[in-house]
């Protein structure tokens, strides 16, 4: 048997799916740990994971909510993303030094799991929670490009190995997509083995006790919508939700809708048969009685709906968002509206189409199909498996003068 560290942010989107394929790889008889920020992961990742704590913020704070394109992109990297792997990399080396994993599983974006291993000559594989970073979505941005290259770079130099030159973001022995070419469209990723294991749900299935399951059958009859903006927004939506909710009363008989909202930003919303607010949902349960879906483009709740056959109505905010929204507009699988402007009128016109036109709901049903051929976190633990039992150079966990110390070791839920 194997030892897998995985390496995650504090992002709910991004451990969820490795939380599956540790769930998995753990049921195969693998010893499975963590470095990241206990509190999260403990509550993400299942029953006492063994967690090896790392410095940085629980959650993504200090954006401005009307950052958006290119400026919200250099917030991501340079105020956060690059600032939580220098945070990260004493207590990422910390955890290979005492876990001593045949194999770092790095999420993408989590840049501090594969600088640190190249640095200790430990193997590692990447985990790409979003498909945005699988195509080239900065082609019409040069300068975006050269600058988070050079950012990388930088990073390198401090934590990582100077004399290495791949793409910290893409291992060079395995990147796991959770996703598929259905989606995606092409993909341009060189000096990465790619596989595309499309979504890892398992854990996510189960739904929450206190919801009121049988509002749904309030009002027979009628199309029932899910309107969320994900976690990570709940400061910019109140001008949309309330749009897409006018938007369902209007078509009041005809719509309905279950809306997210973790920030109280609708206020008191009058409930009745066609409106039911909540600020938190079990969503993938949610998901298999919808009939559409309305949403911010996040990675994780446009696969989700799909995973369900279940078309979409896209409205990025920012980050992967917009490349996201234009992959399930060119699959077919949904109608995109402008975040920041779309009103009611044009918000109830694409719900209007994406239930209505049965194209819609065909094309989320093939891309349906191919994520439940892909193998979800089965198909990735395999993957994992067999680069674990892969012959190579074997880790050399002391191969580095040691970083500054983290905040702790393995965690008490270990």
């Amino acid at each position: 048997m194997s030892r897998f560290l995985f390496v995650v942010p504090p992002l709910t989107g991004h451990i969820n799916p490795a939380a599956a394929v540790a769930a998995e790889l753990a049921a195969r008889g693998h010893e499975v740990a963590w470095a990241g920020r206990p509190a999260i992961v403990e509550r993400l990742a299942g029953e006492r994971p063994r967690v090896y704590g790392c410095a940085g913020p629980d959650h993504l704070a200090g954006r401005p909510p009307q950052l958006r394109g290119v400026a919200a992109l250099k917030f991501l990297w340079a105020d956060f993303l690059g600032p939580l792997a220098e945070a990260m990399a004493p207590g990422v080396a910390a955890a290979i030094t005492a876990f001593r994993p045949d194999l770092v599983v790095a999420d993408q974006q989590t840049v501090a799991g594969a600088l640190v291993a190249e640095r200790l000559g430990v193997p590692f594989a990447t985990s790409s929670t979003t498909s945005a970073e699988l195509t080239d979505s900065m082609a019409g941005l040069p300068g975006v490009d050269s600058w988070l290259t050079a950012l990388l770079a930088r990073l390198r130099e401090r934590i990582g190995d100077p004399a290495a030159t791949h793409d910290p973001r893409f291992s060079p022995l395995l990147t796991l997509a959770f996703t598929t070419p259905e989606l995606t469209g092409p993909c341009l990723t060189p000096g990465t083995v790619l596989r595309f294991v499309g979504p890892a749900l398992a854990g996510r299935r189960a739904p929450a006790g206190d919801f009121p399951w049988r509002w749904l059958d309030l009002a027979p009859g009628t199309a029932p919508v899910l309107i969320t903006l994900g976690t990570a927004n709940a400061d910019a939506g109140a001008r949309f939700l309330a749009e897409s909710v006018a938007a369902v009363r209007a078509r009041a008989g005809r719509l309905r809708a279950v809306v997210c909202d973790p920030g109280g930003l609708l206020g008191a919303v009058a409930p009745g048969p066609d409106v039911l607010v909540r600020p938190s949902l079990p969503q993938v349960a949610l998901l298999e009685r919808m009939a559409a879906v309305v949403c911010h483009a996040g990675h994780n709740t446009v696969t989700e709906s799909l995973w369900h056959g279940v078309p979409l109505v896209v409205a990025p905010i920012r980050d992967d968002q917009p490349v996201v929204a234009a992959q399930v507009v060119g699959a077919g699988a949904g109608v995109r509206v402008k975040f920041a402007r779309a009103g009611r009128e044009r918000i109830g016109a694409a719900l209007d189409a994406v239930v209505t036109d049965p194209a819609y709901r065909d094309a989320a049903r093939r891309i349906r199909d191919a994520f439940r051929a892909a193998g979800g976190e089965s198909a990735a633990a395999a993957h994992l498996e067999e680069l674990a039992a892969a012959p190579g150079p074997a880790a050399r966990t002391g191969a580095m003068t040691p970083l500054p110390p983290t905040e702790g070791h393995a965690h008490a839920g270990q």
